[in-house]
């Protein structure tokens, strides 16, 4: 199960580059239910993701190198490359993965935070630097990106340029 919310943010942090960080290649063979392929670093996944905007089913399972590459090809819409930041939250002991987003979506950065439980997302105090919460907003989830054409990806990445104070 994940139980995650999803934030734009007021700003970058500053220090970046002190935090663990993974390069992630995704693609995403079928968006009702998802079923995306993911290079993270140098691991292969392919997930399987209920219906849902803050809590579904998620399971993985490993892929080789090779079966990626074969599946990428066959994937539907945008390819989504993004730079994730691990980053520890010391107010609630959670983890923060912001997301920096790369090609056509360059600009877009977005947190999430997962939960262990509903309630413990419920009464989650976003840390400063989060602005508008867009879990509910289905616009920005990595799926729905995927089949996005230039104008709402635009419009999308303006928002979220419009949150970030630099």
């Amino acid at each position: 199960m994940e139980i995650e919310r999803k934030f734009l943010i007021k700003n970058i942090p500053h220090n970046l580059e002190n935090y663990e960080k993974h390069e992630i290649k995704q693609g995403y063979l079928c968006t009702e239910p998802v079923l995306r392929i993911r290079q993270l670093d140098e691991t292969y996944i392919i997930t399987y993701k209920s219906n849902g905007l803050r809590t579904r089913i998620e399971e993985e399972m490993p892929l080789t190198k090779n079966s990626f590459e074969h599946l990428l090809s066959k994937t539907d819409g945008n390819i989504i490359h993004k730079t994730r930041y691990i980053i520890p939250d010391e107010q609630s002991n959670l983890t923060i993965e912001l997301d920096c987003f790369h090609g056509i979506f360059e600009g877009l950065w977005l947190a999430e935070v997962e939960f262990p439980t509903e309630a413990t997302a419920d009464q989650y105090a976003p840390v400063r630097w989060f602005a508008k919460d867009v879990t509910y907003d289905g616009a920005y989830h990595n799926s729905n990106l995927s089949s996005m054409s230039q104008s709402d990806i635009a419009s999308l990445i303006k928002e979220c340029q419009d949150s970030i104070k630099l």
